[in-house]
C-alpha cells in the first residue's frame, strides 16, 4: 500500500505538523479554490500503487488454504465488497464535507463527524476518530513488520542458492532449492537490514525518495511480469489439486485476502488530491477491478504452477537460476524503498504531537529518535514472528478487517441514519461487518495458533 497523508489535519497545523512535511495549510485551502490536483491517470496509477505490494506474493498461499476453485470464488466476492466499502467511505466523506463546509476529510475526520450525526455517539467521536488512527498505526507497521519478514527470508534463499545458482529455470516440483549452503537464520538477516532502515527513515521529506520510488516501480514490473511469465508456463497437466481447502485453513486465506485488498486507507488522500474530486468513484471502480482480476489470476496461477510446495511469498519459491534470483533481488528493492513510504504513515500520527512538546531546538534529534525507536520496535516484532505468510495473515486478521470492512459500513449507517437509509442497505451493511467480526476473531484465533505451534 503506498503511503499517504492519512493523519487527521487540524484547521491550522502545529508547529511540528509544519515542520514535519505536511501540505501548507495554503497548499490545503486550493481544494477548495482552483484545485491543482491529480488527474484522472494519475490518480488511477497511485490506487494501483497503493493496492500493490507484498500482500500480492502471498496470495498463490491463500488460494492454496481455500482451494482452487473456493480460492478465487472468495477472492472475488472479497474484492466486490471491499470495493463497496470503500465506496461507501466515500460517499460518507462527500456528504459529511458538504454538510460541514469543509474541503475535504480524513478516515479518522470521517467517522468521528459521523458519529456525531447520532446523539447517544456524539460524546465518544473523538474516541472514534482516535480508534481509526491507532489501526491505521498498527496496520501501516504491520506492514513495515511483513517487509522485515520479507527481506529476510529473501536474502536467505539468494545467499544460500548462490553457489549453486546456475542459467537453467527448468522447475523442480520436489523442491525449489537444490543444494543450499547453511547460512544464518532469517531473523539475522532481518538485524542486517535494520540500521539501513533507520537510515532510510531519516529521510527529511519524501519527494527526495521520487527517483528511488520510480526505479522500484520499475523494477516491480519487470518482477511481476517474470513472475506471471514463469507460473503460466510452467503450470503441470493434470491439474490435481483440492478444489475446496481444509475448514481449518480458510481463517487464514481470509487474513492473508484482506492483508491484500486493505488499500482503504489511501482512497481519501487520493480523492482529496485529485482535481475534479468527484471524478474518483470511476477511478475506484477502474483501479480495484484491475487490481482485482490481478490477485484472482496470480493467487490462481501461482497456486497452479508450485501446488503444495507454494511458499508464504511466490516468489520464495521460484527456481535457483540467474533470472529469478534477480527477481527476487528486484522485489527486495522495490520493498525496502516502500518501507519509507508505509513507515511515513505511522510517523505522521504519531511524532507531531511529541514535537510539540519539546522545545524547537531538540526537535531534529528528538524527531530522529523516535523515528529510529519505531523501526527497532517493528523490526522486534518481525524477529518474534519470522513466519512470512503467518504474520500476513495477522496483521490482516486484527487491522485490516477493521479498516476495510468493520468501520466503513457501520460509518455509512450513522452518517445516513436520519436521511433515510433504506432497510435493505443497513442489513447488507450489518452483513459486511459481521463478515468483517468473523474473519476478525477466526482468523487472528487460527494464525496465532499456528504461530504458537510453529515455535
Amino acid at each position: 500500500m503506498d503511503a499517504l497523508p492519512l493523519c487527521p489535519s487540524s484547521p491550522v497545523p502545529s508547529r511540528a505538523q509544519r515542520n514535519y512535511g505536511m501540505e501548507s495549510w495554503e497548499e490545503n485551502k486550493t481544494q477548495i479554490g482552483e484545485r491543482k490536483g491529480t488527474s484522472f491517470c494519475q490518480t488511477l496509477i497511485h490506487l494501483l500503487k497503493g493496492n500493490i505490494g507484498t500482500g500480492l506474493l502471498g496470495l498463490p498461499l491463500a488460494v492454496k488454504n481455500a482451494g482452487l476453485v473456493l480460492g478465487p470464488i472468495s477472492l472475488l466476492c472479497m474484492g466486490f465488497i471491499t470495493i463497496d466499502c470503500m465506496r461507501m467511505l466515500v460517499q460518507c466523506s462527500h456528504h459529511l464535507s458538504a454538510k460541514l463546509n469543509r474541503a475535504s476529510m480524513t478516515y479518522g475526520e470521517a467517522v468521528q463527524y459521523g458519529m456525531d450525526n447520532v446523539s447517544w455517539l456524539r460524546r465518544h467521536s473523538q474516541l472514534g476518530k482516535q480508534t481509526v488512527n491507532v489501526f491505521l498505526i498498527i496496520t501501516q507497521l504491520g506492514f513495515c513488520c511483513v517487509y522485515f519478514v520479507f527481506l529476510g527470508d529473501s536474502m536467505k534463499h539468494v545467499v544460500e542458492a548462490a553457489e549453486t545458482t546456475t542459467f537453467s529455470c527448468q522447475m523442480n516440483y520436489t523442491t525449489q532449492t537444490q543444494a543450499l549452503v547453511p547460512s544464518f537464520d532469517s531473523r539475522l538477516y532481518m538485524l542486517c537490514f535494520l540500521p539501513f532502515f533507520i537510515l532510510l527513515v531519516f529521510t527529511p521529506d519524501l519527494t527526495y525518495l521520487v527517483p528511488l520510488c520510480l526505479v522500484a516501480n520499475i523494477a516491480m514490473t519487470i518482477s511481476l511480469v517474470l513472475i506471471y511469465f514463469y507460473s503460466i508456463t510452467n503450470i503441470k497437466y493434470p491439474i490435481d489439486l483440492p478444489k475446496v481447502g481444509r475448514a481449518i485453513d480458510y481463517p487464514l486465506f481470509f487474513g492473508t485476502a484482506v492483508f491484500a485488498f486493505e488499500g482503504i486507507g489511501v482512497v481519501l488522500p487520493l480523492e482529496n488530491k485529485m482535481q475534479r474530486p468527484q471524478g474518483f468513484i470511476p477511478v475506484l471502480y477502474t483501479g480495484m477491478g484491475i487490481v482485482t482480476m490481478l490477485y484472482i489470476s496470480l493467487g490462481t496461477i501461482g497456486y497452479m504452477c508450485f501446488g503444495d510446495t507454494i511458499g508464504g511469498s511466490i516468489t520464495l519459491s521460484l527456481p535457483n537460476c540467474w533470472t529469478y534470483q534477480a527477481v527476487k533481488l528486484m522485489y527486495c528493492f522495490s520493498i525496502f524503498v516502500t518501507f519509507a513510504l508505509q513507515f511515513y504513515v505511522p510517523a505522521e500520527i504519531l511524532i507531531p504531537p511529541i514535537l510539540d512538546r519539546v522545545s524547537q531546538r531538540w526537535e531534529t534529534p528528538v524527531n530522529l529518535l523516535l523515528r529510529a525507536v519505531l523501526v527497532i520496535i517493528t523490526c522486534a516484532l518481525a524477529v518474534l514472528i519470522p513466519e512470512l505468510d503467518l504474520v500476513i495473515s495477522l496483521v490482516g486478521s486484527v487491522s485490516s478487517s477493521f479498516l476495510a470492512l468493520i468501520f466503513p459500513p457501520v460509518l455509512q449507517i450513522v452518517t445516513f441514519h436520519s436521511e433515510g437509509l433504506s432497510p435493505l442497505s443497513v442489513i447488507k451493511n450489518l452483513i459486511i461487518s459481521l463478515i468483517g467480526l468473523l474473519g476478525f476473531l477466526t482468523g487472528t484465533y487460527v494464525t496465532v495458533g499456528e504461530i504458537i505451534a510453529r515455535k
